[in-house]
């Protein structure tokens, strides 16, 4: 049966900052369980799927009723160990959910398969407006600008677009910028054939796998929203989300963040 949607979650067991990350389970869940059951409320993908290298993250998966497929350990990134999946499965469209989300909006899941299908492109991805002069310098959160038609055209890791005075201006309410979030939805047939494509020298340069596609001429379509869920890298950032979650203030969908598509206007080309 042809599929119109599958969210598939990378997770590694290795993490440099949190070893064992997707198998925490100070709430009571492990972490990637948290991230598979997210993803779930989602309406557009029919099928999720957690792609891993480590066998011990599969039993876990398959201990809360999910399902997971054990990949290979040799892949370069996240988008490498989707697309193995993905080359085995029969559908439309591949949402790929990072496996440290545990918040992740199931709506901005929608938007993202939405704009595939709207636009035509061969990806898909969200930007948050941002003001905040302390964000735009900081080099471990990626920006992004769009063309007037809600295409990306560049991510880098330095403040874009540039602006004289750029400290000044944000500090002022002048000037504001587009942070990424790294949630992608991809069309089948083109993640197949990125992931065997050779990184660039911007890739290289930034740091950034995105832009591996827009060098070979691929179209990101860029849904811009109002919110985005927190990533869990650290053990200061999941002690946060414990917390959150004991106190029951863990991030809920909400749909008035991620307008639709079709209300956009970037939605009609």
């Amino acid at each position: 049966m042809r599929l119109r949607a599958v969210v598939i979650i990378p997770a590694r067991y290795a993490s440099e900052r949190l070893p064992g990350k997707p198998l925490l389970n100070a709430t009571g869940k492990y972490l990637i369980q948290h991230v598979y059951e997210r993803a779930l409320l989602a309406d557009a993908p029919e099928q999720v799927i957690v792609a891993t290298d480590d066998a011990r993250i599969v039993d876990a998966v398959e201990s809360f009723g999910g399902m997971a497929v054990l990949t290979s350990t040799e892949h370069r990134s996240g988008t490498d160990r989707i697309a193995e999946v993905a080359a085995k499965l029969d559908g439309d469209y591949v949402v790929n959910v990072q496996g440290d989300e545990p918040e992740v909006d199931p709506d901005g899941i929608d938007l993202l398969v939405e704009l595939l299908e709207e636009s035509g492109a061969e990806m898909s991805t969200l930007a948050l407006p941002c003001s905040d002069p302390v964000v735009a310098l900081d080099p471990n959160i990626v920006k992004l600008v769009v063309n007037q038609s809600g295409y990306a055209m560049y991510f880098s890791r330095s403040p874009i677009p540039g602006a004289k005075r750029l400290y000044e201006r944000l500090a002022s309410g002048e000037h504001s910028f587009l942070i990424h979030p790294g949630i992608y939805g991809f069309r089948r047939e083109f993640l197949l054939s990125y992931s065997s494509l050779k990184p660039s020298a911007l890739e290289k340069t930034e740091g950034l796998e995105q832009l591996r596609a827009l060098d070979n001429g691929c179209k990101i379509r860029v849904g811009i929203v109002l919110d985005v869920a927190i990533g869990v890298d650290t053990p200061e950032e999941y002690a946060a989300f414990v917390q959150r979650t004991k106190e029951g203030s863990s991030k809920c969908p909400n749909t008035s963040s991620y307008p639709a598509a079709s209300s956009h206007p970037w939605a009609k080309d």
